[in-house]
């Protein structure tokens, strides 16, 4: 016995020793945990949540969620319903502890201990208030701990009241009003200090889910809310019983949202930028919309304007056809300018970067790009005649044909093709190097749809977006993988952090040919030069010829139901697309054909009007030769046209237009000094 009382107080002593300890460490915790609030200072109670872009100039072009949807008022200015009803679902007793629920906070550990996970929050009001004005709304314990040290700061510094008055003026209601007046003028057309218990009721039910508990979105889901929060109302004593019957029997009337008549810049473009910043960010559309991010976007006001004023001059209003269009540097990859439609305000469906369309003849470049891999070169001859492919596991063959069923009957080079368009090459060269080699093409070019490898692959008849051709042409005419169409240049969070910001990618396992990339580049220059006018058609660009002041490549493309152009300078590429918004409906007159060229050149044109003539550079490992494009061969003096064409050292004909094929060249022309130096300059 005498031992078991010894071995009691002995166990007692210890206790009471840990207990000391862990009293004494606990005081000095707190100690120095206040001690470092004290020191932090008070915190700033301003708050930045709306969303800035700004263009590629550095001035703001949008807001999401404008000024106009966030007032301040004091809080005596405020209803004791809203107040109330707030602290009632809220934070009960929020003025009588210090930024910290206890009995909250024990609950809430035990449900995250038994689920082990972030399952339960139990924040007060002044952690909320400190959460949005200071981190973000991750559940995580690092940001917890933040939260907590911010909640202290401000229940040192502030009074309760000032911490309600800053939580109700800055607590998002959904639809981009932030605080109790902007969310009192949205809903019911009123100020804050009209508010009946009903309509305060039913606002303080909306911040746990802004679009889950909107009554605009779903009212049946928040009256459900609203009664809920009458019920603790009465339970706590704010309201009695009768106030809630009267409350829950009244009736809501809810306004009519403003028609904006404000004009806002680009407004397909800010959706693309909130489109991708969500992605970059890793978070959804409202957490973008409602962040207070700082985002610096590639746009240059003047190149939309010039966009959409020339879409606006060259299609009738009243037309029902709609178009896409997009601009880029073609050095950056930054989108200068973006249309998804005639009017944003009709149809905010962005056909520019959600729509895939059948992409006609733009996709040759990529299919002759794969043929110079395979042998072919610029001056590679063809039949162009009427010609059947049999098709793996089809009974019928497939019987592609030109435009207006108008055929060469001789052979014609790859150049001379590409610039009039000839689907009969197209398809042969595609069938002779293999049709998987153009689908393995696409994706190098950042195109990564499925594509069967079926002969009308190479004219276009699989579905692209136009901002993806655009970037895909940009990698071409750069030369390098590495361009990525993009509308975000950087991205930082409401105290400056820099979140993100753009930088080229390289891909040295799937890299694209520069050498290869540039004689396509310079290839599509052919479609304004009539010297490569067949004698059954004419080069695609004759249309808009006269029109253009400067040298541009481009191909145009036209489908049944599609019309297509896409060009460029060295500085910029631009792409332009025509079509009805119903699939299956064919274009329908000789206008519609015209428009999309039509745009693109006066765009071109007007956006390049103060900026200095450039030349497409080669890069080593290509040879600039004047041949005859009638028959790829180097041009000679009794050649009565040529054309330039650039093409690998090894791939340059020996042949010369106007020369004598059976005889020896070298011995013909040995005493020629014009010839001399052309065979030293070539070989």
């Amino acid at each position: 016995m005498l031992s078991f009382i010894k071995t009691s107080y002995k166990w007692l002593k210890r206790g009471v020793k840990l207990t000391l300890i862990s009293a004494v460490l606990f005081a000095i915790g707190t100690i120095g945990v206040l001690a470092y609030a004290i020191a932090q200072g008070p915190p700033s109670l301003m708050t930045e949540q709306n969303t800035l872009f700004y263009g590629s100039d550095g001035k703001v072009i949008g807001e999401d969620r404008g000024a106009e949807e966030r007032y301040w008022i004091n809080i005596e200015e405020m209803p004791e319903s809203i107040k109330d009803a707030t602290l009632a679902i809220e934070d009960r007793r929020f003025y009588d502890h210090f930024g910290f629920d206890l009995k909250r906070i024990a609950a809430a550990i035990l449900t995250d201990l038994k689920q082990m996970r972030m399952a339960e929050g139990a924040s007060t009001i002044t952690q909320q208030y400190a959460r949005n004005l200071y981190l973000s709304h991750d559940k995580t314990w690092t940001r917890k701990i933040q939260e907590a040290l911010y909640a202290l700061r401000l229940e040192i510094f502030y009074s309760k009241d000032e911490i309600l008055e800053g939580y109700l003026n800055t607590i998002y209601y959904g639809h981009g009003a932030y605080g109790v007046e902007a969310a009192s003028r949205h809903y019911f057309s009123k100020h804050a200090n009209e508010l009946t218990l009903t309509e305060s009721s039913m606002l303080a039910g909306i911040p746990k889910g802004p679009s889950y508990y909107s009554p605009l979105n779903d009212e049946e889901r928040a009256v459900t809310r609203q009664q809920q929060i009458l019920a603790e109302m009465e339970r706590n004593g704010y309201i009695t019983s009768s106030e809630k019957q009267k409350a829950v029997e009244a009736s809501i009337v809810y306004s009519t949202p403003k028609e904006d008549t404000q004009e806002e810049m680009a407004p397909y473009f800010q959706d693309e930028v909130t489109a991708e910043a969500a992605k970059l960010l890793g978070i959804d559309r409202e957490g973008v919309q409602t962040g207070g991010y700082h985002i610096y976007t590639t746009l240059n006001a003047e190149h939309q304007k010039t966009l959409e004023k020339k879409v606006k001059g060259n299609i009738p209003s009243g037309e029902e056809i709609q178009v896409a269009a997009a601009v880029m540097d073609s050095h950056t990859g930054a989108i200068t300018a973006l249309i998804g439609g005639k009017d944003y305000k009709e149809s905010p469906f962005n056909r520019a970067t959600q729509a895939k369309r059948p992409v006609g003849s733009t996709i040759k470049p990529f299919l002759y790009y794969a043929a110079l891999g395979e042998g072919y070169s610029p001056v590679t001859m063809k039949e162009s005649k009427p010609v059947e492919f049999k098709v793996d596991g089809q009974s019928e063959p497939y019987v592609p044909s030109n435009f207006n069923d108008e055929y060469s009957d001789k052979p014609i080079t790859m150049a001379q093709a590409l610039a009039v368009s000839d689907n009969i090459y197209a398809v042969s060269t595609h069938m002779d190097i293999g049709p998987e080699k153009l689908v393995k093409t696409l994706q190098t070019f950042g195109i990564k749809e499925s594509f069967k490898p079926h002969p009308s692959l190479a004219l276009g008849y699989s579905s692209i977006s136009l901002f993806d051709m655009v970037s895909a042409y940009g990698k071409m005419i750069k030369g390098s993988e590495s361009l990525n169409g993009h509308t975000i240049e950087k991205i930082t969070d409401r105290h400056k952090n820099v979140l993100y910001e753009y930088k080229p990618t390289y891909n040295e396992d799937d890299a694209i040919d520069k050498t290869r990339a540039f004689t396509i580049t310079h290839m599509m220059t052919g479609m304004f030069d009539s010297v490569l006018d067949a004698s059954y058609a004419s080069v695609t660009g004759a249309p808009i010829q006269g029109k253009l002041t400067r040298m541009y490549g481009g191909k145009s493309g036209t489908t049944d139901t599609d019309s297509w152009m896409i060009g460029f300078s060295p500085q910029y590429v631009s792409g332009v697309w025509i079509g009805y918004d119903e699939g299956g409906r064919q274009l329908e007159n000789f206008n519609d054909h015209r428009y999309a060229k039509n745009i693109w050149a006066d765009t071109m044109e007007e956006i390049h009007t103060s900026l200095p003539t450039a030349a497409f550079i080669p890069p080593p490992g290509v040879k600039g030769v004047y041949v005859d494009p009638e028959t790829g061969y180097l041009s000679g003096p009794n050649c009565p046209q040529e054309r330039l064409v650039y093409m690998e050292k090894s791939a340059i004909p020996e042949e010369i237009c106007g020369g004598d094929d059976s005889r020896d060249l070298d011995d013909e022309f040995k005493d020629d000094p014009w010839y001399k130096d052309v065979v030293d300059w070539f070989f």
